[in-house]
Parts: C-alpha cells; sequence; structure tokens
C-alpha cells in the first residue's frame, strides 16, 4: 500500500485512476508484485490508507526513516541546505463574497450544510506569484521588455530544505499560499547538515531571521534586498549573483515536481495538503537516490 502511495504521488494520479491505472499497467503490478490474477485495492481502499498518515502525522517520521536509509548509504546531509517554497496549486472554490468573508474571519457559513461542509476546502488561500515575461513593442521581436506580471494562484505552500551536496530534500513545511516564506525558515533549517551555510531568496531576510541564524551558529547567504528608490550596489549585486548560482539548484527540485510528476493538491485542509505534498518529497527523493546510486556505479 506504501508503494501504491507512491505511484500516486510520481504520477499525481486519483485514487479512482490509481485503481484503473495499477488493472491497466503490468510495470505497475510488477512494480507492487502482483501477478495477473492478484486482487487490486480499489479507490476507497487506497483512501483509507493515504487517511492514516493524516490521523498519526506520520510524514515525519516517513522522513526519518528516510534520512536514516539514506546516512547508511553515505549520502550525509552535507555542504549547507537551500531553503526555497512554491505554490501547489489546488481546485478553486467557488464561494460568493460573504462565504469569503466568513472563511477568512475563521467562521463555517451559516447556510452551509454537513456535507457541503466536507466539500469545501476552507485552509486554502490565493497568493500572487511575480514573473518576469516580455512584452513586444512594435513590430521587431528584439525591442521586447521585460515586464513584471502578477499571477494570482490559488492552493497551498510547500517548504523545503535540501542539502547542498546531493540535492536531497532533507525537510519539509505546508502552509496556505499566502503564508510568508520569511516566517517558516526555522521550521525548515536542519541541524543535522555538516555545513554551516544557508541560501535563501530575499523573502527569508528579516531580522528575526538573521538573530536565528546567529544563535545557531548558521552562514547566512540570504540575499539582500534592493535599497527603495536607489539603484543596487555593484558589490551586493555580484554577492546575490554569487548566492543565485547555489540557490538556483532549488528550482530544479520544484520542477521535476511541478511538470514531471504533475504536482497538484486534490485533497481538502491543510493536514491532509501535507501529507499530499510529503509523499511527493518522498517519490521525488527515491528518484534522487537512484540517480545518485547509478551516478556512484558509474564512477
Amino acid at each position: 500500500m506504501f508503494k501504491i502511495l507512491l505511484l500516486q504521488a510520481l504520477y499525481s494520479l486519483s485514487d479512482e485512476a490509481t485503481e484503473f491505472q495499477i488493472k491497466d499497467r503490468l510495470s505497475f503490478q510488477r512494480f507492487l508484485g502482483l501477478g495477473l490474477d492478484g486482487t487490486v485495492p480499489d479507490a476507497t481502499t487506497v483512501w483509507l490508507v493515504r487517511e492514516r498518515p493524516v490521523k498519526a502525522k506520520a510524514i515525519d517520521r516517513l522522513f526519518a526513516r528516510f534520512d536514516a536509509a539514506l546516512t547508511k548509504r553515505g549520502y550525509l546531509a552535507m555542504g549547507g541546505q537551500i531553503i526555497d517554497a512554491t505554490v501547489v496549486p489546488a481546485p478553486k472554490q467557488r464561494n460568493t463574497e460573504a462565504e469569503k468573508m466568513a472563511i477568512k474571519e475563521g467562521r463555517v457559513p451559516e447556510d452551509w450544510k454537513p456535507a457541503k461542509i466536507r466539500q469545501k476546502d476552507r485552509d486554502a488561500r490565493w497568493s500572487v506569484k511575480y514573473t518576469k515575461a516580455k512584452v513586444k513593442e512594435g513590430a521587431d521581436p528584439k525591442a521586447a521588455k521585460p515586464v513584471d506580471l502578477a499571477i494570482p494562484m490559488f492552493g497551498y505552500k510547500k517548504h523545503i530544505g535540501i542539502d547542498r551536496g546531493h540535492g536531497v530534500i532533507r525537510t519539509l513545511d505546508a502552509s496556505a499560499a499566502n503564508a510568508h516564506d520569511g516566517a517558516r525558515l526555522p521550521e525548515v533549517v536542519s541541524k543535522d547538515n555538516t555545513g554551516s551555510g544557508v541560501w535563501a531568496d530575499t523573502a527569508y531576510r528579516s531580522k528575526k531571521n538573521e538573530a536565528f541564524f546567529a544563535k545557531g551558529m548558521f552562514t547566512s547567504h540570504i540575499h539582500q534586498k534592493k535599497p527603495p528608490r536607489r539603484p543596487m550596489p555593484e558589490r551586493i549585486a555580484k554577492a546575490n549573483a554569487k548566492c543565485s548560482a547555489v540557490h538556483s539548484a532549488v528550482e530544479h527540485v520544484f520542477a521535476g515536481q511541478k511538470h514531471r510528476m504533475g504536482l497538484v493538491v486534490r485533497t481538502i485542509g491543510t493536514a491532509r495538503a501535507r501529507i499530499k505534498i510529503g509523499m511527493a518529497n518522498l517519490a521525488y527523493n527515491f528518484r534522487r537516490l537512484a540517480w545518485l546510486e547509478e551516478r556512484t556505479a558509474l564512477a
């Protein structure tokens, strides 16, 4: 059943799609150790098994067991750690303005019946992602001008820390999409890394986090912010570029999960979202370990 949850995470399958694909794919059956006449768990069974980690909060223990297995194989958390967060989309909620106001205040709308409450996600939130895009000016495509675009996104936010040495996810957390990245830094910084360096973007720079680094004897490599209404000093720009060269490794993790694994949250509530995101992180780590083992064998 644990392997089934891994398949769900690797291919972003619903419970019904998981049951169908296991029956349809011989590769899935071989992976699960099922014969052609084997009994395939139905969608309800898969859902019930996935609920167990939610109630027991077992994802942290699973990560601890995997980390112990990595250490036993010689893949220590080393070289420092890279921290970042990204929004994981969830199905949008079609609520009225009055319902939105009640949810923001932590109340359940009065006219919602129990059946509707079970189907409504009251923990996911809207957030805005800023990205660079080029806008054409005139007929000349070379005259495209980069501008900042604000993209609204609904869902949850995953916070992770990877080790610089092997690129494996070592720490995790989950929150609503509108949560501030910097406030979660103490939750995702690991004390087990052999390196003291911590790389992160400007969202994590604050006096509170710098005090946390000083107390834990960490070395801060957080991007510095641009001075307001002034150009970026050259020395700060060079320092940020050096940090970006290291910090960019975490983007490969996000790209692998969002594009190759199609990571989305179809569950309801932060607790289930954390398990969903945690299983996706474990699945990524299994793939990463397989790649590391293959590279070691070829060497």
